[in-house]
């Protein structure tokens, strides 16, 4: 019985090195041109045998017999922590993984996300510790192989890879998880195997290969046999071929996938029945996000596989979305439930108030709304495509009752005209990035400091607690208005506030406040001022060393116990319950 390829995904903390490495191995540079450097969809290459027995060398032999699998299919997946539904995907569709750590930081955030998700789904990996350049004192040998590097360190170093090393296994251990470095390595089934890698000089890429290549022969070849099974893969994106138009890049996991097979897609509207046309896939080693060199036609393929589609429809297409292919048009109709619930989880069309969210794939739209839930931020409406005229027109009426989930997140689409133009007109925000976790950081810190703008208006416009005393000796005027000399004892005090005394009484307001002879707008705690005061009677209604304080009005005093408590200091919060105090021996109901 034939054997298939194994399907090796690539998982880890974003900038750990993922693409790098792959990059190391192909010959490519596909990293480089990345938005941002960072890998944000799915891709997939194929290492032929010929290849991984040069890159693995006599080395194979050492960890194994002969390679007899017809070469490796390695899916790239993101690394950041939004990005995990998309490698539940890749995890799901897994064999052996890769989870990739970089030396000088260890585990990261996403580091154990992606443990987590390999553990739910029993995918057995080994682990590359890269950058082992980095490592100080370490001395690139390019034309060595990792093995015959350590040979050559001496002992501080050696003691400094160690410490690396066990700091990977005790962060595993916490997970219950055994590992031990690759030379270490006793029984590979129940220990995780550690092997230190360079992306830069290709050192440690031989043992990582021919560990992998030896457990999957080893452990994994009744798995790996073929045998007849549902047709199904998942739409990575679809993307325009010059001479060919728009494409289907897609990644084949399971069943053989023939040249006129019927299959069935996913798009807003439903499931869509469409025949393959025609069949590509790139030239070994290439990527399929990026090739180097012309896709070489096919008339058949079996998984597991890249592939790309030319089909007789395509538009609307939902990128990151299942597929399955039958022989037959008939039988593809009577399957199309297969793809319909995963139309439905995603795509989100509620009468709650939320944020508009449109994005390019069901992965990258997965994950905003992953994203924007845990930051407890609700969404109205979720699509894939463009930015449209009713987006906006759907963002302006959310905007009416909340600005700030009146907005539309875009990520990986265009923004029509009308689109702009209207949200210019309605002053709707809309945002954009060619990074996922930049364009939720955007609004996030837009409705932070939109709302600390918001705050420090509507604070501006409400008298705060202050309790002052009328300073002994330092009486100007008695009255019309009275004028003497105070010293604010908590919070500030502002010019036209209502004061009060401790029997809740208003006895007056605030005129003027002057400084040295200079008229200011408030004065704050510790300092001794002179007031004017309209209404009072110094001497009869207020006494030099009495101790009076402002007063809010109701509204302005049950917004700062219901939005603006945490705003003010432990004194001025007891201010504020005395004042509370004070006043309801006159009016009862105040603040209520």
């Amino acid at each position: 019985m034939a054997i298939r390829q194994p399907i090796v995904v690539v998982l880890g903390h974003v900038d750990s090195g993922k693409t790098s490495l792959l990059d190391k191995i192909r010959g490519t540079a596909v990293q480089s041109r990345e938005s941002g450097g960072i890998t944000q969809h799915i891709g997939a290459s194929f290492f032929p045998t010929e290849t991984l027995e040069t890159l693995c060398g006599d080395l194979f032999t050492k960890f194994g017999r002969e390679i007899d699998l017809p070469g490796l299919l390695v899916i790239d997946t993101p690394g950041h922590a939004v990005f995990s539904n998309l490698r539940n995907r890749g995890g799901s569709a897994a064999d052996i993984a890769i989870l990739i750590v970089d030396i000088m930081k260890g585990f990261e955030p996403q580091t154990i996300e992606s443990l987590d998700i390999l553990r739910r789904l029993k995918v057995p990996f080994i682990v590359a510790l890269n950058k082992l350049d980095t490592l100080p004192g370490w001395n690139n040998t390019s034309n060595s192989t990792l093995t015959q590097s350590l040979k050559n360190i001496d002992k501080n170093l050696s003691y400094e890879l160690d410490n690396r090393i066990y700091a990977v296994v005790t962060e595993l251990s916490k997970q219950t998880i055994q590992s031990e470095a690759y030379f270490r390595i006793k029984d590979p089934q129940k220990e995780v195997s550690i092997i230190p890698v360079s992306a830069k000089s290709g050192e440690g890429i031989p043992e990582l290969l021919s560990f992998m290549i030896g457990l999957t022969q080893q452990y994994m070849h009744k798995k790996l046999q073929t045998t007849k099974q549902e047709t199904r893969g998942i739409v990575l994106e679809i993307k325009e071929e010059p001479g060919l138009g728009d494409t289907a890049n897609i990644l084949l996991f399971e069943g053989q996938l023939n040249l006129h097979d019927h299959v069935i897609l996913a798009t807003p509207d439903g499931p869509l029945v469409t025949k393959v046309k025609a069949m590509f896939m790139p030239k070994a080693l290439d990527e399929m996000r990026d090739p180097r060199d012309k896709f070489l036609p096919i008339t058949e393929v079996n998984a597991a596989a890249g592939v790309k589609l030319v089909t007789t429809e395509i538009e609307g297409v939902i990128g990151g979305s299942p597929l399955f292919a039958f022989s037959s048009y008939e039988q593809a109709v009577d399957n199309q439930h297969l793809v319909e619930s995963a139309i439905k989880s995603v795509l989100i069309e509620k009468d709650t108030m939320g944020v508009i969210v449109k994005a390019d794939t069901l992965g990258s739209l997965e994950a905003l709304i992953e994203i924007l839930t845990t930051n407890n931020v609700s969404v109205k409406s979720a699509d894939i495509g463009p930015v449209s005229k009713k987006d906006v027109i759907k963002a302006s009426v959310v905007s009416e009752k909340d600005r700030y989930l009146g907005v539309i997140l875009a990520f990986g689409v265009k923004i029509s005209d009308d689109a702009r133009e209207e949200s210019l007109k309605r002053g709707i925000r809309i945002f954009s990035e060619p990074i996922l976790y930049d364009l939720q950081d955007n609004y996030i810190n837009w409705v932070a400091d939109e709302k600390s703008v918001s705050q420090r208006t509507e604070l501006g416009q409400i008298t705060l607690p202050c309790k002052f005393q009328i300073i002994k000796g330092m009486v100007f005027r008695h009255n019309n208005p009275a004028v003497f000399g105070v010293e604010i004892s908590v919070g500030n005090l502002k010019s036209k506030t209502d004061i009060i005394n401790t029997r809740g009484k208003v006895v007056g307001k605030i005129k003027q406040i002057q400084d040295n002879g200079q008229n200011i707008q408030e004065a704050s705690t510790g300092s001794q001022v002179a007031v004017s005061m309209d209404g009072p009677v110094l001497g009869r209604t207020i006494h030099e060393g009495e101790f009076l304080y402002s007063l809010p009005n109701s509204v302005g005093v049950r917004l700062i116990y219901e939005k603006y408590l945490d705003t003010l200091n432990d004194m001025e919060k007891k201010v504020l319950d005395d004042i509370l105090e004070f006043r309801r021996k006159n009016s009862p109901l105040y603040g209520f």
